[in-house]
C-alpha cells in the first residue's frame, strides 16, 4: 500500500498532506491493529514478568520474534544486567484484638526489594503514622520493636491521579529506611491504589546506604484492610499484628532490551524512539503496566510498514527491561547511545496504561512544547488535545542529557491506579479500541516529528 493513493489529485499543502497521512494511520490502527492480539499473548501466555524471572526471559524472546516478523531493517537484543528479586511463598498477615473483632486475616504483599521476615514471621504491636513528621515525633522510645504502619491515602482531589500517586509512592520507596532509623522491626504501608478493595499493590522500595540502619521487612496492606487496621488501633492501641513473608534477592542476572528499527531514508543517524518497558510486577500479568506500552510501540513500526511510510529519520521501538525495580534497561540504552554518539531527536514513552489517549507530556522547554502544539489542529478529530510540559517517562529520561526531547503519552488516568502493581492488572481490563487509539496517536506524532523536525 503506497501513501500517494491517499493523496488528493491536486498538489496538497503540507498540512493537507499531514492530515491525510494521519487519517490513514488511525484507519490502519483501528481496522487492522495487532496490538491487542499481541497483548493477549504477552499477558495471558507469559504473564507477570519481573526482572530476572523466567517470564521476563520469555518476554524478551517473544518481543524479538514479533518484531522480526514485521520486515524491519534491524531487530536485536541489547544486553543488560538486572536485579533478581523473588517474592517466594505467598505472604500471610493478620491482626488480633479481643476488643475489636478478634483475629482478622488481612491481604498484604511484600514490596519489591524487601527482605523477608523470620520463617515464623513477626508478631508485635503496630504504630500508625500519617507522615514522616509523626514518625519523628514518636521517636525511638515509642517505635522500637514495633511495626510502623504508614496510613497515607491517595488524595482524590487530584484530577491527574499521577500527582496523588507521586506523593504516596515516596512512603513506599523510603518508608522502611525511615522506620528502621527508630528501631521498627517491619514497615507496613497502605496500598497506593485508588479503590477501596482487598488487592494490595506492590512496587519498588529501597534501603538506605547507611549500614547502621537495619533492613526491615516492608509490605503493603490492601486499602480495605488498612481502614480496618486503623479503626482497630483506635479501639485497641495494643493489638498485635503478625506478618510473614519469604522474599529474597539473588545475584544480578543477564537480560536484554529488545530493539527494532526502520532506517531513515535521509537522516539515518538521527533517531526517534517509541517505547515501553517489558518487565512488570509478578502479582498481575502486567497488561496495563506496561504490556500496553510495549505492544503500542511495536504497532507504530507495523503501521509504518503497512502504509509504506518511509521515514526520513530512523524509527526505533525499544522494549526496556527493568523499569520497575532499577531502570537498568533505560540506563544502559542511554549509555550505549552516548558511547556511539547517536543523536536521538525525540523519544516517546507509553507507560500510563492502555486507556484512551488524551495527548502528550513534553519534558523539555516551552519552545519545544510550542512547536509540538502546532500539531494540535491535526489531532483535533481524534480527541487528542494535550501538549503540555510534563514528565516524559522513567526509561526515556536517561536520554535527556543527550539533548533528546522526551515525550510521554498521556492516557486517561482515572482508572489506572485501580490496577497498577496489583493482581487486577490483567488483560481483561484493557479495551481494544482504547489501546489501538494510543498506538495511532504515537505513530502520528512520530510521523509529524519525522516530517517536520524539532528546532532548538
Amino acid at each position: 500500500m503506497f501513501l500517494f493513493w491517499f493523496l488528493p489529485e491536486t498538489d496538497p499543502s503540507s498540512k493537507e498532506r499531514d492530515e491525510v497521512i494521519v487519517r490513514s494511520i488511525y484507519d490502519e490502527a483501528l481496522v487492522n491493529g495487532q496490538a491487542y492480539r499481541w497483548l493477549d499473548f504477552l499477558a495471558n501466555e507469559i504473564g507477570g514478568r519481573l526482572s530476572g524471572s523466567p517470564q521476563a526471559a520469555m518476554a524478551v524472546e517473544w518481543s524479538y520474534q514479533v518484531m522480526d516478523t514485521l520486515g524491519l531493517d534491524s531487530v536485536w537484543k541489547q544486553p543488560v544486567m538486572v536485579p533478581h528479586w523473588v517474592r517466594g511463598e505467598k505472604e500471610f498477615a493478620k491482626f488480633f484484638s479481643p476488643n475489636y473483632l478478634g483475629d482478622m486475616e488481612v491481604a498484604v504483599c511484600a514490596l519489591g526489594g524487601s527482605v523477608a521476615t523470620p520463617r515464623e514471621g513477626i508478631t508485635t504491636q503496630v504504630v500508625e503514622v500519617n507522615d514522616y513528621d509523626e514518625l519523628k515525633k514518636l521517636g525511638r522510645k515509642q517505635v522500637e520493636g514495633k511495626i510502623v504502619f504508614f496510613n497515607v491515602p491517595m488524595d482524590h482531589r487530584h484530577i491527574n491521579t499521577f500527582h496523588a500517586y507521586g506523593h504516596c509512592a515516596g512512603y513506599r520507596f523510603r518508608g522502611a529506611g525511615e522506620a528502621g532509623k527508630y528501631g521498627a522491626v517491619a514497615m507496613l504501608m497502605r496500598s497506593v491504589g485508588s479503590q477501596i478493595d482487598v488487592y494490595p499493590h506492590t512496587g519498588s522500595m529501597s534501603y538506605p546506604d547507611d549500614t547502621s540502619i537495619p533492613r526491615i521487612p516492608a509490605a503493603a496492606i490492601s486499602t480495605v484492610h488498612a481502614n480496618e487496621l486503623s479503626q482497630a488501633l483506635k479501639i485497641d492501641p495494643d493489638l498485635k499484628f503478625h506478618l510473614r513473608q519469604h522474599c529474597y534477592t539473588l545475584p544480578d542476572k543477564l537480560s536484554y532490551n529488545v530493539i527494532g528499527e526502520i532506517r531513515g531514508s535521509e537522516f539515518p543517524d538521527q533517531f526517534i524512539v517509541v517505547s515501553g518497558h517489558l518487565d512488570s510486577w509478578d502479582i498481575g500479568d502486567g497488561a496495563h503496566d506496561d504490556g500496553a506500552g510495549c505492544v503500542q510501540s511495536i504497532e507504530v513500526l507495523r503501521i509504518f510498514r503497512a502504509l509504506d511510510i518511509r521515514p526520513k529519520r530512523t524509527i526505533r521501538a525499544v522494549m526496556y527491561m527493568n523499569e520497575e525495580n532499577g531502570a537498568r534497561g533505560g540506563i544502559e540504552y542511554a549509555a550505549e547511545a552516548k558511547r556511539k554518539g547517536e543523536k536521538h531527536l525525540a523519544a516517546i514513552e507509553s507507560d500510563r496504561g492502555g486507556f484512551t489517549p488524551q495527548g502528550f507530556d513534553v519534558f523539555d522547554s516551552l519552545a519545544i512544547v510550542h512547536q509540538l502544539q502546532n500539531f494540535k489542529d491535526i489531532y483535533e478529530p481524534y480527541d487528542v488535545f494535550k501538549f503540555i510540559q510534563g514528565w516524559g517517562g522513567v526509561d526515556i529520561n536517561f536520554l535527556k542529557e543527550l539533548g533528546t526531547v522526551c515525550i510521554g503519552l498521556v492516557a486517561d488516568s482515572q482508572r489506572y491506579f485501580d490496577y497498577h502493581h496489583c493482581a487486577l492488572d490483567t488483560f481483561d481490563k484493557v479495551n481494544q479500541r482504547e489501546l489501538h487509539l494510543g498506538a495511532a496517536a504515537m505513530a502520528a506524532l512520530v510521523y509529524l516529528i519525522d516530517m517536520h523536525g524539532l528546532e532548538r
